[in-house]
């Protein structure tokens, strides 16, 4: 009998202990989920940065430790929401104004020939003045939609294998003219052999056009070379021209939307052309690099798999 007692006493210890232990966990669960609601109270009202504490062997911490992780995510979206709104607000002021000043001269331009306030040599000259703000406004919207394309995800590439020689043999002949007018000396070394990329037609037309474009309206260059090299594994194109160069510490941001190395360059051009060609590269599975010395002139590579 004796032996019984001490049994039954010993079961009563511990289940005494066993319920004095779970009521203390009732205890701190019940604190623990007073204590969420009131975060998750505060983060409703907008404290992104709550957080919610809880000790490893609290039977709530793997639910405190999730939200937390949600929150964590949320607030970082939410970050780049904002960051992606304030430069999207900074890009709409800088459109705005760099749209609004050619626009302004075309008109007054187009205004002073109407009103006859020039004649003969001097009207002709306005007109075609007048053109040729009419291309570079038609330049800067084509980037414009381009660069929206791209960053809505509206932009499908169909990529396929193409000759990618005798591609930027068609581009360069569109180019031929305008060397022409612009007095510049041009060389191309482009070998008749056949070296096949995975390519969007328009895409590589969309890169090589925006380039050469950039060293005949942004370098100060007056003579630019393309070549098409075959690699181990790879193709290298390039575009050089001999102007005035980027400066060391601005080639990490030529790439930048609406970044313009040159000051002299405000309201000339969009700042999207590079950008736009970094994107169609990436999107391609390609990449570029650039190389530049003031006073001596800037080289741009791609490189593009062979197929």
């Amino acid at each position: 009998m004796e032996g019984l007692e001490i049994l039954l006493s010993a079961l009563l210890f511990l289940a005494g202990s066993a319920v004095l232990v779970l009521a203390g966990k009732l205890y701190q669960a019940r604190k623990s989920v007073r204590d969420m609601n009131e975060a998750l109270e505060d983060i409703r009202n907008g404290n992104l940065n709550r957080r919610m504490l809880a000790v490893p062997d609290n039977i709530v911490a793997p639910f405190f430790y999730k939200i937390n992780a949600i929150m964590e995510g949320y607030r970082d979206t939410i970050a780049e929401l904002n960051e992606r709104d304030q430069a999207n607000r900074q890009m709409m002021t800088s459109l705005s104004h760099d749209v609004r000043t050619p626009l302004t001269t075309l008109i007054g331009y187009l205004d002073a020939v109407h009103s006859h306030l020039v004649e003969g040599g001097e009207r002709e000259e306005y007109i075609e003045t007048a053109r040729e703000k009419a291309h570079s406004l038609q330049m800067y919207v084509d980037d414009l939609f381009e660069w929206f394309k791209l960053n809505s995800n509206e932009r499908v590439l169909e990529i396929a294998p193409v000759n990618v020689t005798e591609m930027t043999q068609t581009v360069l002949s569109d180019w031929l003219p305008v060397f022409e007018q612009n007095e510049m000396n041009y060389a191309f070394f482009i070998p008749e052999k056949r070296m096949t990329v995975s390519l969007d037609t328009a895409a590589y037309r969309r890169i090589l056009n925006n380039l050469i474009q950039n060293a005949v309206s942004h370098s100060g260059a007056s003579a630019i070379s393309v070549g098409v090299e075959e690699k181990k594994d790879s193709v290298e194109i390039w575009v050089k021209d001999n102007g005035r160069g980027i400066p060391a510490e601005e080639l990490d941001h030529i790439f930048d939307r609406l970044y313009k190395c040159d000051p002299a360059r405000m309201g000339k051009g969009s700042g999207l052309g590079l950008s736009i060609v970094e994107q169609l590269v990436r999107l391609q599975n390609g990449d570029i690099r650039v190389m530049s010395e003031v006073g001596k002139g800037t080289r741009f590579l791609l490189d593009f798999k062979l197929v």
